[in-house]
């Protein structure tokens, strides 16, 4: 598969993506109504719940944007989001704690209808920033009912629950991910490709010899070790699957 570079908001249509802003949006509401000095005097906990939300949302966007040039980092970008989802549903579990308050536990009513709660699809016009914001304000008026209660017990525990939510998603795509790289490889392996083929071409441009074993264009290489370290010589364009050589007799191809 060649190395194509495209614009890429395709993130605007993933509902993990959509979710984790329905929890961001929740966080900063839960935050500013929840979060008094008493239990966070220097405003840190505030800041870090504020930023983990923000994290994952904004490393499913980055992650997903470099699908097409680099499987390998959108990997890596949607592990970074995961790791600040598990560590905001951490302090949602924390809050919980220290309120001595039920975490809601499987069978639950509110638990089971949040978990079962589903998104519509996106289906967006040309105006993509304003259809989202409409779309992402109007999934999360089905959450609302839990997650801007003015129970912070409530609040917490649906927040705990999109956040499980969020990275159950997120799990599934990096899966799928993975599953992509092992078939078509990643962004190195397909620029070494482009740069092989684009030699190859070269090669038969300028009349290089062909190989003596399997037919294939060579190139012309240097060895880079041992007695005759730095001498050139005509290597096949497709080693190491053929280990085809030839002697450099003249500044001449053939």
């Amino acid at each position: 598969m060649g190395v194509e570079i495209k614009f890429s908001q395709s993130y605007f249509w993933l509902d993990s993506w959509i979710l984790a802003n329905i929890l961001q949006l929740g966080t900063q509401s839960f935050c500013r109504r929840f979060l008094d000095f008493k239990i966070d005097p220097g405003h840190r906990l505030f800041d870090q719940m504020v930023m983990a939300a923000r994290c994952g949302v904004a490393n499913i966007a980055e992650g997903t944007s470099r699908h097409s040039t680099s499987i390998e980092t959108e990997m890596r970008l949607l592990d970074v989001a995961r790791a600040s989802i598990d560590e905001l549903q951490g302090d949602y579990f924390n809050f919980l704690l220290q309120h001595q308050s039920d975490v809601w536990a499987i069978g639950n009513p509110d638990r089971e209808r949040l978990w079962k709660l589903a998104i519509d699809k996106a289906d967006y016009s040309n105006s993509l920033l304003h259809d989202a914001a409409e779309h992402i304000l109007k999934q999360k008026e089905r959450f609302d009912t839990w997650i801007e209660n003015e129970s912070p017990q409530i609040a917490a525990n649906a927040l705990l629950i999109l956040c499980v939510r969020v990275n159950r998603m997120l799990q599934r795509q990096l899966t799928t991910r993975l599953s992509l790289f092992r078939e078509q490889g990643g962004f190195t392996e397909n620029m070494t490709a482009e740069r092989i083929a684009a030699k190859r071409q070269q090669a038969i441009k300028a009349q290089s010899p062909v190989c003596p074993k399997c037919g294939k264009p060579m190139f012309r290489r240097m060895q880079k070790k041992g007695h005759n370290q730095g001498r050139e010589f005509w290597g096949c364009s497709t080693w190491p699957e053929c280990d085809g050589l030839l002697p450099i007799t003249s500044n001449k191809p053939g």
